[in-house]
C-alpha cells in the first residue's frame, strides 16, 4: 500500500464507480432511448419487466415510480384500505409505515429476532397475541440484503388469512431455500433507488407477483386507475411509472447483479473473518445474503465509530430511529420491542459495494480487528 492509498478516506459508498465501469453500456442504453421517441410505458420498460420477471421466477414484474410507491401500491392491490392495520418491524427505515398511513391503514409492530434482526413466525405471533386485532397483511423486510425465513412466515400466516408482501429493496438476487427472495408471498416489492444493489440513475421500483389479477390491478393502479386510456374504473389510481429512460439503465445492469452479489459476500466474509470480540457481523456470507449492508452489532458503538473515523473509514447508521420512535408515531407501539430497542443503540454500517478495491476492504478489515 502507498501512503496516498492508505490515507485517503474509504468512502461508506460510491455510486460514480459503478456507473464509470458499465459507461459504454449506459450510454448505449440512454441512445436508445433518445432514437426511439418513447419516453414512459415504452419498448425498453416493457422489456426489463419481463427480464425483471424471469430473473426473479415470477409471472409479472410492475414498474412503478419509486419504492415507497411499490409498496402503496402492493399494499392498495392486495385491498388494504383506511382503518385496516398492516404488521411489520419497525427497523427497517420507516418506509412500510410510511406506505401504510398514506392509505389510511395503521402500521403495527412485530419485534425481530435478536441474531438476524429479522421478523420470524415467533416474532410475529407474539406480536398478535398483544394486538387487539389480526392485520390485513404482513409486510416482512428483507433486511441489509439477508432474507428472513418467507416461507415459514407465509405459510404461518396464510394459515390464518393474512396475506404477505416481501420488501426486497434490500435483497434483490438473494436466494430463499431454492427460489429468489421475491417469488414467495403474494405481492413483493423493490426499490431501484440508486444505492440499491441494482439501482437506477434516478428513483424507480417494481412490485411482483404470479397472480395474474393482482397484477392486473397494480396496472390499473400505477396509471390514474385506467381500464384503457382515459377510461378509469379503479379508484386509489395513481402516477407512478418507471420511466423508459431508468428502463433502459436497469436493463444494461441487470446481468451483472449476481457477479456485484459475489463481489459484496466476498468483501463481507473479509470483515467476518475480522472483526474482533467487541462486535459480531448482523450477516453471513451465503446465498440467503446480497450484502447490501454490512452491519455490526457492537458492545461500544461510539469507540467503534472513533476507531473507524480515525482510520479515514467512513460508517453510518442503518437506522438510528425506529418507526414506533419516530415523532409521528405519538402512541409507540402496543406490542413490546426490546431487541428493536435494543439493536437502535448498537448497530453500525461499513462500507460495502462492489467496487472497493482490496486496499480498501484490507483497511476496514483492520479497523474491525481493534473492535
Amino acid at each position: 500500500m502507498n501512503d496516498e492509498t492508505t490515507s485517503l478516506p474509504v468512502p461508506f459508498n460510491d455510486l460514480g464507480r459503478g456507473t464509470e465501469l458499465l459507461r459504454p453500456q449506459i450510454d448505449e442504453a440512454i441512445a436508445r432511448v433518445l432514437s426511439s421517441g418513447w419516453y414512459v410505458l415504452g419498448p425498453e420498460h416493457n422489456s426489463f419487466e419481463a427480464e425483471l420477471a424471469d430473473y426473479l421466477g415470477v409471472r409479472h414484474a410492475v414498474g412503478v415510480g419509486n419504492g415507497t410507491d411499490a409498496l402503496q401500491l402492493a399494499l392498495s392491490a392486495l385491498g388494504v384500505t383506511a382503518g385496516d392495520t398492516v404488521l411489520t418491524a419497525a427497523n427497517a427505515g420507516g418506509y412500510t409505515s410510511t406506505a401504510a398511513r398514506s392509505l389510511g391503514a395503521v402500521p403495527v409492530f412485530a419485534d425481530v429476532d435478536p441474531s438476524s434482526l429479522l421478523l420470524t413466525v415467533e416474532t410475529i405471533s407474539a406480536a398478535l397475541e398483544v394486538l387487539p386485532s389480526r392485520p390485513r397483511v404482513i409486510v416482512v423486510t428483507h433486511l441489509f440484503g439477508a432474507v428472513a425465513d418467507i416461507h415459514s412466515i407465509v405459510d404461518w400466516a396464510h394459515s390464518r388469512d393474512i396475506l404477505v408482501v416481501e420488501d426486497c429493496a434490500q435483497s434483490l438476487g438473494a436466494m430463499a431455500g431454492d427460489v429468489r427472495a421475491g417469488s414467495v408471498a403474494d405481492v413483493s416489492t423493490t426499490s431501484f433507488y440508486p444505492t440499491k444493489n441494482l439501482g437506477a440513475l434516478g428513483d424507480g421500483g417494481a412490485v411482483f407477483t404470479s397472480d395474474d389479477d393482482v397484477a392486473d390491478v397494480l396496472r390499473q393502479l400505477r396509471q390514474y386507475g385506467w381500464e384503457s386510456k382515459y377510461r378509469t374504473t379503479r379508484s386509489g389510481g395513481r402516477n407512478s411509472r418507471l420511466d423508459e429512460l431508468q428502463a433502459a439503465i436497469l436493463r444494461a445492469k441487470l446481468p451483472h447483479l449476481d457477479r456485484w452479489s459475489d463481489r459484496r459476500r466476498e468483501i463481507h466474509l473479509s470483515y467476518e473473518q475480522s472483526i474482533g470480540a467487541g462486535g459480531r457481523m448482523v450477516n453471513r456470507a451465503n446465498p440467503g445474503f446480497v450484502g447490501h449492508l454490512a452491519v455490526l452489532d457492537v458492545n461500544d458503538r461510539e469507540r467503534a465509530q472513533s476507531i473507524l473515523a480515525e482510520r479515514g473509514i467512513r460508517s453510518d447508521i442503518h437506522y438510528p430511529i425506529s418507526d414506533h420512535k419516530q415523532p409521528i408515531a405519538a402512541g409507540g407501539s402496543i406490542v413490546p420491542l426490546p431487541v428493536t430497542d435494543a439493536a437502535t443503540e448498537r448497530i453500525l454500517s461499513v462500507p460495502l459495494f462492489p467496487e472497493l478495491t482490496a486496499v480498501e476492504v484490507a483497511r476496514v478489515s483492520a479497523a474491525l480487528a481493534e473492535i
